[in-house]
């Protein structure tokens, strides 16, 4: 009778553990999903930047270079581009701020920076389709990104998200609402 309690023991015990397991993992992957930046909340992360952006013409970049910042949230963050010279003028990767970045390409040789200066002229922006690999990953992916300019300076604002499922067409409705 005994052997018989210490299996039956034994046995809730491994259940308790695989449940509490799989709930770890249903957790985890709530909170890994939850740490993707939405299209929405990029639109609305670019328009505000851009109306912190327009008061001061462009001039008041410090904020968006800190890595840690309020520009930088879940995995996206705001990048600040002069179309006039090229140059990058904010990125929470300071190795990129001042670096000339029209004519970096993807993998597929789309120069996607001209693509966002063109894009954010229109009225509310627009959204940009590019291949790029995620942070820590080798292997490129479908990122999209939304550029908005800046009145009266040179400068747009932008910020991207990697999405492989929604189209151009649905996101540009987003700008509209």
């Amino acid at each position: 009778m005994m052997r018989r309690e210490k299996q039956m023991k034994i046995r809730i015990l491994v259940g308790v553990i695989g449940i509490a397991s799989l709930l770890a993992v249903g957790l985890q992957s709530v909170a890994l999903a939850q740490d993707k930046a939405t299209p929405r909340e990029v639109i609305d992360k670019v328009t505000a930047a851009v109306g912190v952006l327009a008061k001061s013409a462009g001039s008041d970049l410090a904020d968006f270079n800190k890595p840690d910042g309020q520009w930088v949230w879940k995995d996206s963050y705001i990048v600040v581009q002069n179309c006039e010279t090229g140059i990058t003028a904010a990125h929470p990767n300071q190795n990129l701020v001042g670096k000339n970045m029209m004519g970096l390409k993807d993998i597929k040789g789309n120069a996607f920076f001209p693509q966002f200066c063109e894009v954010s002229k229109k009225p509310g922006g627009g959204w940009v389709e590019y291949w790029w690999p995620k942070p820590n990953e080798k292997e490129p992916t479908r990122k999209l990104g939304y550029a908005l300019e800046i009145p009266n300076s040179p400068f747009i604002a932008l910020a991207g998200i990697y999405d492989d499922k929604i189209s151009l067409e649905e996101l540009e409705k987003l700008i509209k609402k």
